[in-house]
């Protein structure tokens, strides 16, 4: 069959557009990831034939090397997806040593309209893509659904392993689209401390930490959004939660709550739904097929007895067995996914027969919540004690993570005493086959993760072991492994791959973190953890949080009888950066950056005390210490390079910066091109570089300072291309800190100095926001300034102004911000590049007062403004001073005087002929040229 576009594959409750590649179960989407849609499309364009394993390799795969294990895995989570087994129905069959096939009935219809795709409806949401396809539950679904636009908070409640997290989102799923602003899912099973609720609900919020510290403000900032929350497993931290859950509904009235929880919140508004197990066929001495087979316990059962084992067929005499066995289990979806694992292995009666031998049957359908729980964990117990020594090692090790982990961190933490590392990949294949352990299909790699209910009891059984702290210190060994490997990596391969590989890393990070440095683990390997794990941070934007970490981990070195001064460089460094970006130039900043340049002295590390001074000179510069930066950018030299061609790079960047804001605009271009030259030479233009005390992408902050130094020097058209090329390049690699830097030094900026009001606006709700979801204070509080010039509506009450550098952006947005600071450091020549525009701000304040003395000495101002914007090659501030200057010698009468300095600086302009400042000098040349003429 060939799959052209126009056509679509109907089988079974599926409709498959090839061209879209959609696949819609009745009118909802299925989601699938790319390799299991590329599989199910290779095997739909070959139905009723053989597609070999190398086949199927080469199509899905064609630019990798892959083993056969990827594929098995890919190929088991599309048939789990798919259902493929529900009530006896086959989709895809194995072939034993040839390949796989299509084998079920399918119709090819041809469509006039294709559908709405998947990606249209999707909105914004962070829902996981279904692994399994929901049996029994569908009325309850739909219930819900329609429940949820009318009750605001629900709860569902149950047992472990009875499925609720499955339940709440295949009603999230059901409800992609209906929310403006979206969907968000806060998975709570990670989290212990309930202080980390807030922090992590406004990191998926893309709300700003500190917006949200306060009791309420987290709510109060959801007060305007239209979403549905899913907080799932809150059974640890209730109160919390219930609490959290009240304000939001009182503050927020259009955020629905939908929550799961093995007991209720207790909370106010919570309407509690109680999941009840699958329904279970009657006990009849013969039982019907055809109808027992509607049940929904029984298909479960069914379907993954035959996902285990390819050639399972529930025959007229196993029926019976079948019936009794999820009876037995009380049509607890998790448990009879364990019982049905071992099917194929030990056979029906004797999976019967030892479940009878392990618990009572209670009368069906009087299981209390503690006897639903009771009979799973009777049953956990039960395939515990299947496996073997080595798979129950294995099982119980593999519950210190707290999210999806490869193979090989499996191996890490499993290998030890009583495990050698032969064992861990079959042992690890039998705890899959026996639904112990879920298997996770990304596009490029495989991950495994623990159920929840079975983590838990995995843990219990570490501690019962006495392993628990032995297993820790090997998990944390391997975060700390993976960390030295992501900063091999940081600087070899592309941002977005690096943050997929790592980033998945970061709750076990968290735990292994909170274990060590809160006295319950080994210090040592935490503190080197937090050190290590700097770049991952940073590349996340969670710059404040890791600070938290840093600080204790500071604690603790400092205290230990013999710190390691290299480690505490390290750690002062990373403090500093996060000081910096949510506070500012504070006195902690300027102190983390001067100790971690004395503690590189100490350890001869000129690398480190590059790194310590740019971070200090970064401090300086917002501060507008404009002279101590240049000074500091002048010890680069004087420090001698190391042979790292990144740190000469990073270092004459810095260089042009500190050029530019102390007022040299003629060499800060000619450095800031030649950096761009020696980017692009050497491949690194729209690469991601680090290691400098305050970190953001090269290539944004190359262009970024390139595009302020270009409007500057009179060229506004194309410091606007260059920032926004700046702005493309962040946004591509969705650096946040990064794209707060250049919005905040250029982006809004030139587009309001050009008069495009409307971008200006645009760019300034793009900084807030980004600001917000990355707890950039410092760049937030810019925002909040511009918006007062830039934004009128969006200003609440008039700020204070601030203080440093943006008192200096303020000025060249609106000269009403002129104040007697900013005039003594003018006066002083201590105010670098906005000297002349503060100069032109008193002449404007003087001018106010139709007074011949105050005329008198704004023009002295101005000719003093004008003298400094051509001695530092601003052309553009020249035009503005200029222009002030023309206007009041033109209301003197002095005409000509006012044309023969306007005139001369407006022809050296070769572009920007529609910005503001441009338009303005070519209207009153005009009507000076008037006067010229009579």
């Amino acid at each position: 069959m060939t799959l052209s576009p126009a056509p679509a594959i109907h089988f079974g409750p599926y409709r498959i557009y090839p061209a879209q590649r959609l696949v819609m179960e009745a009118d909802q989407p299925l989601r699938l990831g790319r390799r299991a849609m590329d599989i199910l499309l290779i095997l739909l364009a070959h139905a009723g034939s053989v597609v070999s394993k190398q086949e199927l390799i080469a199509g899905v795969w064609p630019d990798s090397v892959v083993e056969d294990i990827n594929l098995r895995v890919h190929m088991a989570a599309l048939r789990k997806a798919l259902g493929d087994g529900q009530a006896g129905q086959r989709y895809i069959i194995t072939v034993a040593q040839r390949g796989y096939s299509f084998v079920a009935p399918y119709s090819v219809e041809h469509i006039e309209q294709q559908p709405e795709g998947a990606a249209a409806r999707s909105n914004a949401h962070n829902l996981p893509v279904r692994r399994t396809r929901m049996i029994g539950r569908e009325g309850l679904i739909d219930s819900l659904v329609v429940q949820l636009s009318r009750q605001r908070f629900i709860t569902l409640v149950g047992p472990g392993g009875i499925g609720k997290t499955t339940v709440a989102l295949r009603v999230a799923e059901q409800l992609i689209g209906h929310y403006r602003d979206g969907i968000r899912l806060l998975d709570l099973t990670p989290i212990n401390d309930p202080s980390m609720i807030t922090a992590h609900l406004a990191t998926l919020l893309e709300l700003s930490l500190h917006e949200v510290e306060l009791p309420g403000s987290l709510a109060n900032a959801l007060r305007e959004r239209h979403m549905l929350l899913v907080i799932d497993n809150c059974e640890h931290l209730i109160d919390a939660i219930a609490l959290l859950s009240e304000s939001i509904l009182r503050a927020a009235p259009h955020v629905h709550i939908l929550a799961t929880s093995r007991e209720s919140l207790r909370a106010e508004g919570e309407f509690v739904q109680r999941l009840d197990s699958l329904d279970c066929p009657p006990p009849i001495a013969v039982p019907d097929r055809a109808h027992a087979l509607k049940f929904p316990a029984l298909q479960l059962f069914v379907e993954r007895a035959m996902a285990s084992h390819e050639s399972f067929e529930l025959t007229d005499d196993a029926l019976p067995h079948a019936i009794e066995i999820c009876r037995r289990l009380d049509g607890i979806p998790l448990a009879l996914e364990l019982a049905a694992a071992q099917v194929g292995s030990l056979g029906m009666h004797a999976v019967l027969a030892q479940l009878q031998g392990c618990f009572r049957l209670p009368p069906h359908g009087t299981q209390t919540a503690l006897g639903r729980h009771q009979t799973l964990r009777a049953t956990l117990d039960w395939s515990f004690a299947l496996l073997t020594t080595c798979e129950q090692t294995c099982l119980r090790r593999l519950g210190v993570f707290n999210a999806g982990f490869t193979l090989e961190s499996a191996a890490a933490v499993i290998i030890g005493e009583h495990i050698e590392p032969g064992e861990v990949l079959g042992s690890i294949t039998q705890l899959v086959a026996k639904s112990l352990l879920n298997v996770e299909v990304g596009d490029e790699h495989v991950f495994y993760r623990l159920l929840d209910t079975t983590r838990r009891y995995a843990v219990e059984k570490l501690e019962q072991s006495a392993e628990l702290d032995a297993t820790r210190q090997r998990h944390a060994e391997r975060c700390l492994m993976l960390m030295q490997q992501a900063q091999l990596n940081w600087e070899l391969i592309a941002t977005a791959v690096w943050i997929e590989r790592y980033a998945r890393s970061l709750e076990d990070i968290r735990s292994a973190l909170d274990w060590g440095l809160n006295g319950d683990g080994p210090q040592t390997l935490a503190i080197q953890l937090t050190a290590t794990s700097a770049p991952l941070w940073q590349e996340l934007s969670l710059l404040k949080e890791h600070g938290g970490y840093v600080r204790k981990a500071l604690a603790l070195l400092e205290a230990s009888p013999t710190p390691c001064p290299q480690l505490q460089m390290v750690l002062k460094l990373a403090l500093g950066s996060s000081c910096y970006h949510s506070q500012g130039g504070t006195a902690e900043t300027i102190e983390a950056f001067a100790s971690a340049r004395s503690l590189a002295r100490q350890c001869d590390d000129v690398a480190g005390q590059l790194r310590a001074l740019s971070g200090h000179m970064a401090v300086n510069l917002s501060c507008a210490n404009y002279q101590m930066a240049l000074e500091q950018s002048e010890q680069f030299d004087r420090l001698g390079l190391p042979d790292d061609a990144l740190l000469s790079l990073s270092t004459q960047r810095l260089r042009v910066l500190a050029l530019h804001f102390s007022g040299d605009q003629m060499l800060a271009r000619a450095d800031a091109d030649q950096v761009l030259q020696r980017m692009a030479q050497s491949g690194h233009l729209n690469r991601f570089t680090h290691g400098f005390g305050v970190q953001y992408d090269q290539s944004v902050a190359a262009l970024t300072i390139l595009a302020r130094i270009l409007w500057l020097q009179g060229q506004p058209e194309k410091a606007w291309r260059t920032a926004r090329q700046a702005l493309d390049i962040a946004i591509q690699i969705d650096h946040g800190t990064s794209i707060c830097y250049t919005l905040a030094m250029a982006g809004c900026l030139i587009a309001h100095y050009n008069g495009d009001t409307q971008t200006a606006r645009e760019l300034l709700r793009l900084l807030l926001e980004q600001a917000q979801k990355h707890s950039v204070l410092l760049f937030y509080t810019w925002g909040r300034q511009y918006a007062q010039v830039i934004d009128h509506a969006g200003v609440q009450a008039p700020l204070r102004p601030g203080v440093g550098l943006i008192k200096d952006l303020m000025i060249t947005l609106d000269t009403a911000f002129v104040d007697d600071d900013l005039l003594q450091r003018a006066d002083a020549g201590t105010a670098g590049w906005s000297t002349a525009e503060i100069l032109r701000a008193k002449a404007q304040a003087l001018l106010v007062d139709d007074c011949p003395r105050n005329a008198e000495t704004a023009e002295a101002v101005l000719i003093r403004a004008l003298s400094v914007a051509r001695h530092q090659g601003a052309l553009a501030w020249e035009l503005r001073s200029a222009t002030s200057l023309a206007w009041l010698w033109q209301h003197q009468g002095r005409h000509s005087q006012a044309h023969s300095v306007l005139a001369p600086i407006y022809g050296r302009f070769t572009e920007g002929f529609a910005t503001p400042d441009v338009i303005k000098a070519r209207q009153l040349l005009d009507g000076l040229q008037g006067h010229l003429s009579v």
